[in-house]
């Protein structure tokens, strides 16, 4: 079968691989019918991410059909459509069993960073009875795309920030997860600001109808902005999802007093906590990599039309154009928010 090694830093080529087969009883074999490019995939495509394997195939994103199973799997079955989650955990070490996936003691972020992943046509999962969700029959498995990372990212950084209705949240950055983060804000009925220092995707957050507020803190005094909008409290909650030195200090200066600050973006560089000028205002911090233990409550809310990830996917390439997909998602000529790979 062909797949999209990472043969070295800045170099993917597509390859000829042996389709995979079940290695352990928990295992199952997924065929691929969508997958999407994650900012994540560019990263170790940098080599930024030291844990990444040259010679892996990328991808953590995907939905398919499943078409094998080891002999342990009983809640997944051949036929199954489903969703893959960007973390595999087995269900049953301390950290599962208190909802810590992404810290499983024998999973983690291996799929497309130190296993195979799903820029291919076929890939072998892990644990599948945990890592794979099952697509009912009357929803699309396109829909369901990005049940598996992105929106749950999106609802981790909301679940951290413990946002509740009527709460005022700024999201800071109008990427796929920050919008996701805007979804489900919405979905708990919290006021929502958004923040992006890109004009198109501002404007995209606004069509969408997932904000109440937009600003651009390169154009405004945006530390005054929120505080006219909040009563000159701050907002209750920031997620921040931009990952930069700037967007990390604007996280806790908009961030109310005992407010909570839900760190979700993966950052490349060390960042500072100037302790002196925080004292007193006693903010939370939570960070990490996404506990996406939701995954079925998603596809749930998704069958239900409560949340709608659909008009995300704004960009469409067959697998034999998956080497001009990165080029374009690194480069977005165009305003660009997830890039769909279809099989």
């Amino acid at each position: 079968m062909k797949g999209l090694c990472f043969s070295d830093e800045n170099q993917l080529e597509i390859t000829e691989v042996e389709k995979p087969k079940i290695t352990h009883e928990t295992d199952a074999v997924v065929k691929i019918t969508f997958a999407s490019i994650c900012s994540s995939d560019i990263h170790i495509l940098k080599g930024k991410v030291p844990r990444a394997k040259k010679g892996v195939i990328l991808g953590h994103e995907g939905v398919g059909e499943v078409v094998e199973i080891g002999k342990s799997v009983k809640k997944i079955k051949v036929g199954d459509h489903v969703s893959i989650n960007c973390i595999t955990f087995c269900g049953n070490c301390w950290f599962c069993q208190h909802g810590y996936i992404n810290n499983c003691e024998y999973g983690g972020w291996e799929i497309g960073c130190r296993e195979n992943g799903t820029m291919a046509e076929y890939v072998r999962i892990p644990f599948a009875d945990s890592s794979l969700n099952v697509i009912p029959k009357e929803v699309k498995d396109e829909q369901c795309l990005l049940v598996g990372d992105v929106l749950s990212s999106g609802y981790f950084g909301v679940e951290l920030g413990e946002v509740k209705e009527g709460d005022i949240v700024t999201v800071i950055g109008c990427g796929p997860v920050g919008l996701c983060s805007m979804l489900c804000c919405k979905m708990k009925k919290a006021k929502v600001i958004a923040l992006d220092i890109n004009t198109q995707c501002l404007e995209y957050a606004q069509k969408l109808h997932c904000c109440d507020w937009s600003f651009n803190p390169h154009n405004c005094d945006i530390v005054n902005e929120i505080l006219s909008i909040t009563n000159n409290r701050g907002c209750d909650c920031t997620i921040e999802n931009a990952g930069t030195n700037e967007s990390f200090e604007l996280s806790w200066k908009l961030t109310r007093p005992n407010g909570i600050v839900a760190l979700v973006a993966m950052y490349e560089s060390n960042q500072s906590f100037p302790l002196p000028l925080m004292y007193g205002k006693n903010l939370i911090f939570k960070t990490g990599g996404v506990d996406a233990i939701h995954c079925d409550e998603l596809i749930e809310k998704i069958k239900n039309k409560k949340i709608d990830t659909m008009p995300l996917l704004t960009q469409r390439f067959t697998f034999d154009q998956i080497i001009n997909a990165f080029d374009f998602f690194q480069n977005k000529p165009t305003h660009c928010v997830k890039v769909v790979i279809q099989f």
